[in-house]
């Protein structure tokens, strides 16, 4: 029943994630004067018979009229409407923003980020630059002594290094709190590089609307590597539909929705009102996004705002990510659905956080409906056709949603991020329902173990600075030693064959094309887990 929940809530965030059309291609605005860097309209609902509403306010704004079942959905919504390429404001309006660098052992991509940040088009005395290093490697002087650099350059940028690793990230942004000078704090992990706009178009949602009590502005993820491997073109698949359908959906009707703990400004004080960042989760950027909100105040994402970031390019790196994102959300959800149930929130924003929180929790339900598959296969005989018609009943009624409501999800980004080329995007949806299946069994490894403690024990995605596909990371460093996991899921795979000729043998057509959707996602994820390790080990 669960997974029927998910499989339909992927349909239900797809159709709710832009308001019917986007508003900038419902209308169709006048030019206004460079000059006139920003300005408001506020919409607001006629009383004619007609149910229509008009647009005001704009000194050159012929009125005009929009549809009544939109005008439903927008009364009193701020349009806001740039005229410049970036959605200027004016230098003297720009507050103070402190830039946070959490880093740890990233020798090969710790450069490259503070470069840009340094990059950023802000003014410098306005832009504070703290390089949050926990690193015990060669990365520490690394990073000592670019911080230099940029301190003879003029920059305002510091360097603050812990001996104790206390909390991991988040106890180092807790911890540099005190030291911060803006209002503002943007986040920034080793693996992004940011565009030189990227900062005044994001801080202009504070600066355009103070009035709004904004606690954190998120922006898209994108991909500078994206097209290295099938492994990366199937996670970039997976980020853009968690962006550009989750993230929109829910933000567009104010469903609670995370920080992704990169790539967005958090105002200061709604971090220290909702309690600071706290440790005894591993999803710390989603535990502080829903006690801010809690606290009343709002997390927007904008979609038209990129941070490019480098993929994970191996299978081990991919699982620990995954890994770490499915215990943190289910250590959150533990500590914080008692609360969200408590809140004076309407019931659909109550069950979409819930969803939102136990997400990961289809891994083990999809792991143990290939568990049982075989039992439940084995007693079905000519005798029992009931029970072979209820087997197939319950696979297509829980399965088939379950399965096509992603591919539905990630069609939809594509088609939005990417409209002059999704068409040659489409196999990657189909493939990422395998890379998604197959790394069931660590991802259940993952809940199982938020479930049953809230100590948190961090271990980061190494990344290795590739950019494109001649770039080798085989032969660097940061290793993950492979455990017992990969051997698993080729046993889970060996299963999944015994499965399908079980269902050939007895007949159930309807089971098998899951069977083989398992056999043939354990076979990759397992097999390239393999393969990449030994490639490492003989480097």
């Amino acid at each position: 029943m669960w997974l029927l929940f998910y499989g339909l809530n992927a349909y239900w965030l797809t159709a709710v994630h832009k308001p019917r059309r986007s508003l900038r291609k419902q209308l169709v605005l006048p030019k206004l004067s460079p000059a006139r860097e920003y300005q408001t309209a506020q919409v607001t609902a006629s009383s004619s018979s007609s149910g229509a509403i008009a647009v005001n306010n704009f000194d050159n704004f012929d009125q005009f009229r929009l549809d009544k079942s939109f005008a439903s959905n927008f009364s009193n919504y701020l349009l806001a409407v740039d005229t410049s390429e970036h959605y200027a404001v004016a230098t003297e309006e720009l507050p103070i923003v402190t830039i946070q660098l959490p880093i740890f052992n990233e020798r090969y991509v710790s450069r490259r980020l503070v470069d840009a940040v340094c990059k950023l088009d802000y003014p410098r005395d306005r832009m504070q630059i703290q390089v949050l290093d926990d690193s015990t490697d060669d990365t520490q002087a690394l990073l000592r002594e670019t911080v230099q650099e940029y301190q003879n350059k003029g920059f305002w940028i510091e360097y603050i290094h812990r001996v104790n690793r206390s909390g991991f990230k988040a106890g180092a942004l807790q911890d540099a709190m005190p030291l911060v000078q803006g209002n503002y704090i943007a986040i920034f992990d080793a693996d992004f590089i940011p565009s030189t706009n990227w900062l005044k178009d994001t801080i202009r949602h504070y600066v355009n609307h103070p009035e709004a009590k904004v606690a954190v502005v998120q922006t898209r993820w994108g991909h500078v590597n994206s097209e290295y491997s099938l492994l990366t073109k199937l996670q970039s698949t997976g980020i853009d539909g968690h962006f550009a359908i989750e993230q929109q959906a829910r933000c567009n009707n104010n469903y609670f929705l995370n920080f992704n703990g990169t790539a967005g400004i958090w105002n200061r004080q709604a971090i220290i009102d909702a309690g600071g960042w706290q440790s005894d989760t591993l999803a710390e950027d989603m535990d502080l996004s829903y006690r801010a909100q809690l606290k009343g105040w709002k997390v927007v994402y904008d979609n038209n705002i990129v941070a490019p970031a480098e993929l994970p390019v191996a299978m081990l790196a991919f699982k620990l990510q995954q890994f770490r994102w499915a215990k943190g959300s289910i250590q959150c959800a533990k500590k914080l659905i008692g609360q969200i149930w408590k809140a004076n929130l309407s019931p659909v924003v109550k069950f979409q956080a819930m969803m939102h929180l136990t997400g990961y929790s289809a891994h083990p339900l999809m792991l143990i409906l290939i568990l049982i598959s075989i039992p439940l296969m084995l007693v079905t005989t000519p005798e029992t056709n009931a029970l072979r018609v209820s087997i197939e009943s319950a696979w297509s009624i829980f399965m088939w949603p379950a399965i096509f409501g992603p591919p539905f999800l990630y069609f939809h980004a594509q088609k939005d991020l990417y409209p002059k080329s999704w068409y040659r995007r489409i196999g990657r949806i189909f493939l990422l329902a395998i890379l998604g299946t197959g790394i069931s069994w660590s991802n259940s490894r993952a809940v199982f173990a938020g479930l049953s403690n809230t100590g948190a024990n961090f271990r980061r995605t190494p990344k290795f600075d590739i950019k494109h596909k001649s770039d080798r990371w085989e032969n660097k460093a940061y290793k993950i030693p492979l455990d017992a996991t990969a051997w698993i899921e080729l046993g889970l795979c060996t299963y999944s064959v015994i499965a399908c000729a079980i269902a050939l043998y007895k007949g159930l057509y309807m089971t098998l094309p899951f069977m083989v959707l398992y056999a043939v996602s354990y076979g990759y994820v397992g097999g390239l887990t393999l393969w990449q390790s030994w490639q490492q080990s003989r480097n």
